[in-house]
């Protein structure tokens, strides 16, 4: 069965708009019939704590999942780093589409880099893996929480609240926002959060028509890096809001990972891990993930 009418679930942030409008476009396209339903979810509404805090990253994602459980969306599009590593019973990840640029980004209006920043300078982030990181390179900054969607971190930076803010390049690359950019960061020097600049589609488990519609988006070499990456995250305990940070890249079928994990708590050294190897399918790059985690374990991380 071919579902012509598909109804999208996505959160109202211009990001999160972009990203539902773009799958809209590419199953059009497709010959299917598509509309957009937008909510409010709790991550949205929760703007005085961080996530970590209060249920981490996967307060993006549930009252998408009441919609798409309940019949009134058929899907729902979300940055991969969102989503919880196991998804609830019933649902399934049913496509991965291409990444795009990974890399965090550094953005403000005065400095074009993390080393012209001055000593106690203000970097705004909500990530605890962006904190250990950034700690890590430079441990006298003064690093101070920023939540909000894109458009409302960048008014708080120009209000002059910070003197700079690190951001995922691929949310201010799709919203044509690139050129705030100043500085972007290496992996070597600043590793991505797992699944980072990608988009996955979450369906119910028992929707086998649209995971047959939604196949020819996937994109099967970031499917395999994020699924290397997802499997660390869920192996060292599954949580979004982890200081935790893990990066595959693949050449041709080779796997190469990398994670990081750091202290947010203690001044204390990050512990690295990394493997390279030759993989066949999605299992092969999870269990790969795994045996990170495990090195990550055995060096320390909790």
């Amino acid at each position: 069965m071919n579902p012509k009418k598909v109804v999208i679930a996505t959160r109202e942030s211009r990001l999160a708009m972009w990203q539902a409008e773009h799958v809209k476009s590419l199953l059009q396209a497709r010959g299917h019939e598509v509309s957009l339903l937008g909510m409010t979810t709790q991550g949205d509404q929760i703007l005085d704590r961080s996530l970590s805090k209060v249920g981490g990253k996967g307060l993006f994602v549930k009252e998408l999942e009441v919609a798409l459980e309940e019949g009134r969306a058929d899907l729902a599009v979300h940055s991969l780093k969102d989503v919880p590593m196991d998804l609830p019973e019933g649902f399934a990840l049913a496509c991965v589409m291409e990444r795009e640029d990974p890399r965090d980004a550094l953005v403000s209006p005065r400095y074009e880099s993390l080393e012209a920043l001055p000593q106690g300078a203000v970097v705004g982030t909500s990530s605890l893996r962006r904190v250990v990181l950034l700690r890590a390179v430079r441990p006298d900054l003064k690093i101070e929480p920023l939540r909000g969607n894109l458009d409302t971190r960048l008014r708080k930076l120009d209000e002059g609240q910070y003197d700079a803010i690190v951001l995922a390049a691929a949310g201010l690359k799709r919203l044509g926002l690139g050129a705030r950019i100043r500085q972007l960061f290496e992996p070597a020097q600043m590793l991505p959060a797992a699944g980072q600049g990608a988009l996955g589609i979450e369906v119910r488990a028992d929707r086998a028509d649209l995971i047959a519609a939604l196949a020819p988006l996937a994109d099967l070499t970031t499917w395999l890096a994020v699924s290397a990456e997802r499997a660390v995250s869920r192996a060292m305990g599954g949580s979004c809001s982890m200081p935790l940070a893990a990066h595959a890249t693949l050449n041709g079928r080779v796997l190469s990972l990398h994670a990081a994990w750091g202290d947010p708590d203690a001044p204390r050294p990050l512990v690295r891990a990394e493997t390279v190897a030759e993989v066949a399918d999605l299992d092969a790059a999870a269990a790969l993930g795994t045996a990170v985690a495990e090195r990550l374990r055995a060096g320390g991380a909790r």
